[in-house]
């Protein structure tokens, strides 16, 4: 059967096929059908094709369009360009020519049409285009091959009404033809069989120009470029040619500039409208057009925007919650006891400390370290506990929200069914063209290939083997680091000796803990960045290695691979100041070592302001340089390479160069351009989830970043990359069981940071256990005495002839050891095992509050609203209704015709009958 070109409503919508003298009432009977169902819906919309229908409105002036460069159409003006690919001639030329060749003419064999630019057209006299154009007959075949949804029936479910006080978010709003592009329909998969089934108004516009291009993209990939009858696995597909140079690129078009509407009425504009109410940087505010996102690039797109966008309203609430937390600290300020005291050149100005590195350093006054103590306690006070545990809460908050939103665009983006219906449907061509072996598919019935057991091992072995040597190299990095440290420390305290006296400039700001740890942090992120380019590039080579079967296969082992890299790499060294740096350091008289003794790199201790700002200065410098790294690459460089082209010249350039130029220049949207993008921000959410509790700024950070980097991506998509191919997706994939165990790690992580890093529980049990609700005396009474004539001379300064010292008999420490003279001198006292027993009994009770209220909160919020499951029942029901009623109707319409043709038998008549029952039951 086949639809027919209908006026209106009353005119026939479906003939049989050799039934010309079809009877006039079993015809009326599916009319009547088809009308009833697509009521309210068809105004005088029956089937027309461009090509059916000759010249139509608005394009009568075929010539005038042909003058016009700027067209995403044939030369006809009727048959739009759904895939371009271009070429140049060169000294391998014939090798290539006979390639091509085979290869077109194999696609025209799978029913493409194609239509080739001579260079001469180009702007550099060498570029040959090759524009393809997938007509109706192939768009159904692939259709239904690819169970691509489309439209049978408009919804009636009616959209969320307004809330009484959303009149508030007016101003954020975007209109309603962008928010929702197109009308809202039930969806059924294709099936060519039952074409009028489908809502259809014209065959130009049933699929749209993102089916359209991942259709043609379907056909490339697996269309080879030999001769018939030859069998050759290896010379298949568009992406082997690309490799090998016998085309220079392949791409669909866009289907206007970005910065003025199409001048042909039958282009959508989709570019420029996505320009002007999304990439502009002005629109910073607005809410993001998610549906013409995924009307314009696909789903897999706009499920990452529709992500980014969610993590970043909700790090609002997080980031407010971190600026009240460091208000709060600016505000204690003045109430900072300890502070106080070590400023006091009474209490700190009298304390002489031990030497922190051996002969290079002096002993030195307490009171030298006034300001670190000051900006320690920004970051380390009563706030920081409660932040901690709010923003475990507050990861929990988040994914499930996220999850009930990702629930709801699945419906809304025809996604629920999606991975079990498609999931073979995805194979790599790379799989099926490198796995020559075969065997049967036990549920199809059919030969598929298969890669042998003994290949996968060998393949998976070589991979765990690579992954594991590269993370060994960022640890063998760490620790070169870590000794960069040691050995630097003793030359900057050489330098800044006594920092109230020699540097008066700098010497207040600056002490041999800050710039050994600034200047380590900085070695460290440009070790970061190198490692990261190189191991790029060693996880991709390694994953195709692996064959995966399907696309989504390869993302999730890439995904992984590149994550636990980049966890390694960008968290070991916040790992080692948080948790190792300053714990195994000893005491004056048995220092402990790096590598032993013979080494002389003595392990580092904290800054005398305490570890925690070591911690902040680690994380500012890696995550603040990562991002403008980051800007840096996706805004900086793309506007130097704008500003060197407008240079030349950018009025009216449809004018001299065609579209399939123009979109030629552009880059090229990898397969992997969205995953660099989720590990973008998947790194940034384990920064400010992980080590949050050092740096309650860190959200704020992250806040800023996001806002600008939604808009540099959404400006990157609409100017500087070509149309990327359409593609499905119906979750962020396997970045949501990362970002699961990055919250659940960052639980344990906040909680050992604010018992070992922090200085909040020593505090806290001087408080309430050794001076009755005052601080005054705690920094006397967390320092231990050591006799300086015990010192080893292996540990004593070179320049000792200080005289603010000579007259000093003992120096203090940072630890709770009994003083010289005791029974048990050297030992750890009694405060010591009461304040690590608190550490352990606080890591325990917040982890069980965290995580109970996690694991509450997740069962609380179901993971799909209750109105979703409801369409999602209502939709099936209403497809399994139309699908009865349709079929009943077409099987009266075929007795019908037999009883034109032939004359009616008892049986025939008999089976009318039972017909016309089963229909009124039905």
């Amino acid at each position: 059967m086949r639809r027919i070109t209908g006026k209106a409503k009353d005119e026939t919508l479906i003939e049989l096929q050799n039934a010309a003298d079809l009877h006039t009432e079993g015809l009326a009977v599916l009319t009547a059908f088809r009308i009833n169902l697509h009521s309210d819906e068809n105004n005088g919309n029956g089937v027309s094709s461009s090509s059916e229908r000759g010249t139509l409105p608005g394009n009568t002036e075929t010539d005038k369009l042909q003058s016009h460069k700027d067209t995403v159409f044939f030369r006809d003006g009727s048959r739009r360009i759904d895939f371009v690919l271009s070429y140049v001639d060169d000294k391998d030329g014939e090798k290539k020519q006979e390639r091509r060749r085979e290869f077109e003419a194999n696609l025209e064999k799978a029913g493409l049409e194609l239509e080739t630019e001579d260079k001469s057209n180009s702007k550099d006299q060498k570029t040959y285009f090759l524009k393809i154009h997938a007509p109706w007959d192939v768009l159904v075949t692939y259709a239904d091959v690819l169970k691509i949804k489309v439209p049978f029936k408009k919804s009636d479910i009616p959209h969320s009404q307004d809330a009484p006080l959303q009149w508030l978010s007016r101003p954020f709003r975007l209109p309603d033809d962008i928010m929702r592009p197109q009308t809202d329909y039930f969806t059924y998969p294709f099936d060519k069989r039952k074409t009028d089934f489908f809502f259809m108004r014209d065959k130009d516009s049933f699929f749209p120009p993102s089916t359209r291009n991942r259709i043609v993209l379907y056909i490339l990939a697996r269309c080879t470029y030999q001769a018939e009858g030859r069998k050759d696995s290896d010379k298949t597909g568009i992406k082997r040619l690309l490799s090998n140079g016998t085309y220079t690129a392949a791409f669909p078009l866009h289907d206007c500039q970005y910065w003025e509407k199409a001048h042909n009425a039958k282009c959508e504009s989709e570019r420029f409208s996505l320009y002007n109410h999304w990439a502009r940087f002005l629109c910073f505010y607005k809410e993001q057009p998610l549906n013409l996102i995924r009307k314009y690039y696909g789903e897999k797109i706009g499920i990452y925007f529709a992500w980014l966008g969610f993590y970043t309203e909700m790090l609002f609430f997080a980031a407010v919650m971190g600026v009240i937390c460091f208000t709060y600290g600016v505000l204690s300020y003045d109430d900072n006891i300890s502070s106080k005291e070590i400023c006091d050149a009474a209490i700190g100005g009298s304390i002489v400390m031990c030497p922190l590195c051996d002969k290079k350093c002096p002993f030195w006054k307490l009171n030298s370290t006034c300001l670190s103590s000051w900006q320690s306690h920004l970051f380390d006070n009563e706030g920081t506990v409660f932040f901690a545990i709010f923003m475990g809460i507050w990861v929990t908050l988040f994914l499930e929200f996220w999850k009930r939103r990702q629930a709801r665009l699945e419906y809304e983006w025809d996604l629920v069914d999606f991975e079990e219906a498609q999931q073979q449907l995805q194979i790599r061509p790379e799989f099926e063209i490198r796995c020559t072996t075969k065997r049967l598919n036990k549920i199809t019935q059919e030969m598929e290939p298969y890669l042998p057991i003994t290949s996968k091992c060998a393949r998976f072995c070589l991979s765990g083997a690579t992954v594991v040597f590269w993370i060994s190299l960022i640890v063998a990095c760490i620790i070169g680091v870590i000794a960069y440290r040691l050995a630097v420390y003793a030359a900057f305290a050489s330098i800044i000796k006594d920092p109230l006296k020699d540097i008066q400039v700098v010497g207040r700001f600056i002490t041999p803990q800050l710039a050994t740890s600034v200047t380590a942090s900085c070695i460290n992120f440009v070790i970061i960045m190198i490692l990261n380019f190189f191991y790029e590039r060693v996880a991709i080579w390694i994953t195709d290695m692996e064959i995966p079967k399907t696309h989504l296969e390869y993302e999730n082992r890439l995904t992984m691979k590149m994550f636990l890299f980049q966890f390694v790499n960008y968290y070991s060294s916040c790992f080692y100041v948080a948790f190792f740096k300053g714990k195994f350091v000893g005491y004056p008289g048995d220092y402990k070592y790096m590598f032993g003794k013979w080494s002389k790199l003595r392990n580092e201790e904290c800054d005398p302001g305490g570890c925690l700002i070591e911690l902040t200065t680690q994380l500012v410098i890696v995550m603040a340089g990562k991002q403008l790294w980051g800007n840096i690459q996706e805004a900086l460089l793309p506007l130097i390479r704008n500003w060197w082209r407008s240079r030349k010249g950018r009025h009216h350039p449809e004018n001299q160069y065609s579209r399939w130029e123009q979109d030629y220049v552009l880059q090229n949207f990898s397969q992997l351009g969205l995953f660099y993008e989720y590990l973008e921000m998947v790194i940034q959410f384990g920064f400010i989830t992980l080590f949050v509790a050092s740096f309650p700024l860190a959200p704020l950070l992250a806040l800023a970043n996001n806002i600008l980097e939604i808009r540099v991506d959404s400006w990157k998509f609409t100017t500087q990359f070509r149309r990327p191919v359409a593609s499905k997706a119906r979750n962020i994939g396997a970045w949501q069981e990362i970002l699961n165990a990055v919250a659940i790690l960052s639980v344990v992580t906040n909680a050992f940071i604010m018992a070992f890093t922090s200085d909040m529980i020593p505090r806290m049990v001087y408080l309430y256990a050794y001076n009755q609700g005052s601080m005054t005396g705690y920094v006397n009474h967390s320092l231990s005495i050591y006799n300086i004539s015990q010192i080893p001379m292996r540990n004593m300064p070179e320049d000792n002839l200080n005289l603010s010292h000579n007259s000093a008999t003992t120096c203090r420490y940072r630890d709770y050891r009994y003083p010289p003279g005791h029974e048990r001198e050297y030992t750890h006292t009694m405060q010591f095992w009461h304040i690590l027993a608190a550490k352990m009994a606080f890591i325990i009770i917040m982890e069980h509050v965290v995580f109970v209220v996690k694991f509450f909160v997740a069962w609380l919020i179901p993971d799909i609203p209750s109105d979703v499951t409801a369409r999602i029942k209502r939709e099936r029901y209403l497809i399994q209704e139309d699908l009865h009623k349709y079929e009943v109707e077409r099987l009266k319409i075929q007795l019908s015709a037999s009883f034109v043709t032939e004359p009616p038998s008892s049986e025939a008549s008999l089976l009318l009958d039972n017909h016309e029952v089963l229909s009124e039951c039905l």
